[in-house]
């Protein structure tokens, strides 16, 4: 059985992102101050609920600001979310935040494993490595 590691552990960093809306849903804007916390354009998994799925973050259009477009279950799926079912959308109304409101984002193991919670929630992970380096690009060339 895995560890579990809560969000206000000294070991996991959390990171204050804002809720906006898109012509499609809405997306979490990270600030650029803490945009080292993060990888982009590679699938990373995201914790919503205690249900662990899947999510891009992407650099914005302009300046250094990152974003999450959104959450799927599989990471597929998060790498083209035509015609997928954006989690994030359904977790975002069922917690009621509002566009312009916080959502906390706790970075578990960096690069690898995130969490989504609202502000004042306490959120509990499975601690576990992320996979070597080997192993992922093996996994990568056999989803292409």
């Amino acid at each position: 059985m895995a560890d579990r590691i809560a969000s206000d552990h000294p070991s996991v960093q959390t990171v204050r992102s804002t809720c906006t809306e898109t012509a499609t849903g809405v997306k979490l804007e990270v600030p650029a101050e803490d945009r080292d916390a993060f990888t982009t354009d590679e699938v990373v998994r995201v914790v919503v609920e205690g249900e662990e799925l899947f999510a891009r973050v992407e650099r914005a259009l302009t300046g250094d600001e990152l974003a999450v477009p959104g959450v799927y279950e599989t990471p597929d799926q998060a790498r083209d979310p035509s015609g997928a079912t954006d989690r994030l959308s359904e977790w975002i109304d069922e917690i009621g935040v509002p566009a312009g409101g916080s959502v906390l984002i706790d970075v578990v193991e960096p690069e690898f494993l995130y969490g989504l919670r609202a502000p004042g929630e306490t959120a509990f992970y499975d601690a576990r490595e992320p996979p070597s380096d080997s192993l992922s690009e093996i996994a990568k060339d056999l989803e292409d």
